[in-house]
């Protein structure tokens, strides 16, 4: 099926439920944004304080209304409560590609296999029922918590794209490009993420 930007897909396991984001989620998000600063220490967009925050769903909101991304929400079952965000952009429906990214957890939600029960839901979504060949990651190359997290789950390193971001500091920033091939998924990668899976 082709995504349909105005459905609101919700993907859902025994451990998180990621829906669409919305206005609304301010609140939800909102104590990550003032207490957190740190989480957006790679992040070409930041959220940092309630106007940070505004402005972040606002973005990404208004590419969703352009049919250019689709942001969700992430909440923990475990803990029952928001801990993060994360979407779908760069999204190629002629070549059955897009991109995962923008993804951030509040620090004690790290670690947590949280991310692993996300990715395994968003790539199981993109593969098998929008028929999504190629998905792809990318970082700040001295990310290296994020590079260590894409690696586990069974993304192969393709290169480095260079100078080709402005941090929020100003300096220019190396991204790391990873993927999954649809063909990688369904002959391990799906099973090896089922595996890994922490309830």
């Amino acid at each position: 099926m082709n995504l349909q930007f105005n459905e609101n897909y919700i993907l859902e396991n025994d451990r998180v439920i990621l829906r669409p984001l919305n206005f609304e989620d301010l609140e939800n998000l909102l104590p990550f944004s003032l207490h957190e600063p740190q989480l957006w220490n790679y992040s070409l967009i930041q959220a940092i304080g309630k106007e940070g925050l505004i402005n972040y769903i606002k973005l990404a909101i208004e590419a969703k209304l352009s049919e250019k991304e689709y942001p969700f929400i992430v909440f923990d079952k475990l803990n029952n409560q928001y801990v993060g965000s994360t979407r779908f952009y760069d999204i190629q429906l002629n070549n059955k590609s897009l991109q995962i990214g923008y993804t951030w957890y509040g620090q004690r939600f790290q670690g947590t296999g949280l991310n692993k029960h996300c990715k395994f839901l968003l790539l199981t979504f993109a593969f098998e029922k929008l028929g999504m060949q190629r998905v792809e990651f990318r970082a700040d190359a001295k990310n290296q918590r994020s590079i260590l997290a894409m690696k586990s789950i069974g993304c192969k390193v393709e290169g480095i794209l260079r100078s080709n971001g402005i941090r929020a500091d100003g300096t220019r920033r190396d991204s790391i490009v990873l993927s999954i091939l649809k063909s990688e998924w369904e002959n391990g990668l799906k099973d090896l993420l089922t595996s890994q899976l922490i309830k």
